[in-house]
């Protein structure tokens, strides 16, 4: 059986976007291609009605764009326990309450048991800090933390 993989919405961007002229953007945009083209095969991947909702937004080729990586990815639901667990991680500060479709990606796959959480979101989701606090507000709720990760830390083998 496949790890499942939760694909957070900078992943699919840095998927469609045209190269950019920033070096670590562009570069980011490179790992995230060769993870896609390289390794994705080894992930069972998921997505949520949030990430297909921030997909959509802005212009729209880009959009489109976008939503063509989308296409066959399993969708995660939005139900009462991610929302509760939403309330919980930004009381307990994990992640900052002007962050909170940040903090619905991560209650989304805590709460669906993902193995991974994959994202370029370094700010508020992929850092240490907020990797130790999420994993011990998951135990603390009787629940898995997923392994918040960048393409580029992924574990090449499982």
């Amino acid at each position: 059986m496949k790890p499942s993989l939760y694909l957070e919405t900078s992943i699919i961007s840095y998927l469609a976007a045209l190269p950019s002229r920033d070096l670590i953007v562009a570069a980011h945009q490179q790992i995230t291609h060769e993870w896609w083209s390289q390794r994705r095969e080894m992930y069972d991947l998921f997505v949520s009605d949030l990430v297909i909702q921030e997909v959509r937004r802005g212009d729209t080729s880009a959009a489109e764009r976008r939503m063509d990586v989308l296409r066959g990815l399993k969708r995660l639901v939005i139900n009462g326990q991610v929302r509760s667990l939403v309330k919980d991680f930004i009381q307990e500060c994990c992640l900052p309450a002007r962050a909170k479709e940040d903090t619905v990606h991560v209650a989304l796959a805590a709460v669906h048991g993902m193995d991974y959480l994959l994202t370029w979101n370094c700010k508020h989701i992929a850092n240490s800090l907020t990797r130790q606090k999420v994993t011990d507000s998951c135990r603390s709720h009787g629940l898995k933390a997923p392994i918040i990760s960048t393409p580029e830390e992924l574990p090449e083998e499982e």
